[in-house]
């Protein structure tokens, strides 16, 4: 479900979020379903439980959980909007770098090639 790289700069609790929010995004994890436990996921992960209650609060600062008092925590309904305006800040991001790009002189064969590559290594 979520991988933990303890080679990764970024705080445990942040891979947890990304993991969750990016299986959540993509459909893996459908609206309503329920989460593992706080202290389940942290035995599974081998973590600290007080980070996957970390996690568990700024998944549901985002929007992307909902806790129900008494039964944990879910996935909430509104992962289309998420996408969507996840999909709008990446585009952004596209838009800037591809100015970037050709402000240092890339063509558009290059930069239609770069977006084409979908996701592929440059080796």
């Amino acid at each position: 479900m979520i991988k933990i790289d303890y080679r990764d700069a970024r705080p445990i609790y942040e891979q947890v979020v990304d993991g969750i929010e990016g299986l959540a995004l993509r459909g893996a994890l459908p609206a309503d379903t329920q989460l593992p436990s706080v202290r389940q996921l942290a035995m599974e992960l081998s973590i600290n439980p007080n980070t996957i209650q970390r996690a568990y609060g700024e998944l549901e600062r985002r929007g992307v959980i909902y806790a129900a008092k008494g039964r944990g925590n879910f996935i909430s309904d509104n992962a289309a909007a998420l996408r969507s305006q996840r999909l709008n800040e990446l585009g952004e991001q596209i838009t800037v770098l591809a100015g970037q790009a050709r402000s240092l002189g890339a063509t558009e064969e290059q930069l239609r090639g770069w977006v084409e590559r979908k996701g592929e290594s440059r080796t």
